[in-house]
């Protein structure tokens, strides 16, 4: 529902992107610009979640409220399936914002094993159900984005890196490859009023 994207990255360089491919069903995209990054995020070659491992999730949450930086949340993952048993999902206590949708999940190691994508809509189930669902948040499997990016022809770098990585260190090189999407949507224009 763009009419054109901007990527910016951490040192606020604004790109142009194009569009290249779409999974809705998956609710995967890709954007692709005509510069490179100097740095690129390792996919954990074997990427299936694994029930109780730490992760960490950088985005850019709630830019008009929190500015134009990436911010880290750290938590685990609480279950290898996401909403009613969805195995292409997973499901991830780390606290999930607007702005953090699409942005990677890291192990320990500093490996994107997933893809942050929704959270379960606290107050609607409260409202059905009576009670309110705390850090109830879901991630693309690291598996399914590297079906996507193979179906797209993309090369990655696909490591098996295990080594236990400090908190500061994985956020470190998480928002040096994290970028902030941005829509742009052209104005609609109304026909002039007749009287």
């Amino acid at each position: 529902e763009c009419d054109t994207y901007q990527v910016i990255d951490n040192a606020t360089r604004i790109l142009k992107a194009s569009l290249q491919a779409v999974d809705a069903a998956k609710d995967l995209a890709l954007l692709t610009v005509e510069e490179r990054f100097p740095s690129v995020a390792p996919v954990r070659r074997e990427a299936a979640p694994r029930l109780g491992e730490a992760v960490t999730v950088v985005g850019y949450t709630l830019v008009n409220v929190l500015g134009a930086r990436p911010t880290v949340g750290f938590g685990h993952i609480s279950s290898t399936v996401g909403v009613r048993g969805n195995p292409a999902q997973m499901q991830i206590s780390v606290p999930i914002q607007r702005g953090a949708s699409g942005g990677p999940v890291f192990d320990q190691a500093g490996n994107v094993i997933g893809v942050v994508v929704s959270k379960l809509d606290a107050l609607k189930v409260a409202e059905r159900m009576g009670d309110l669902p705390q850090n109830v948040n879901f991630a693309i499997q690291g598996e399914v984005v590297r079906s996507f990016l193979e179906s797209q022809n993309i090369n990655f770098t696909a490591s098996e890196a295990s080594a236990k990585l400090e908190n500061t260190e994985i956020a470190s090189r998480g928002a040096a490859v994290t970028v902030r999407v941005r829509c742009i949507r052209e104005a609609v224009t109304s026909p002039p009023a007749t009287h």
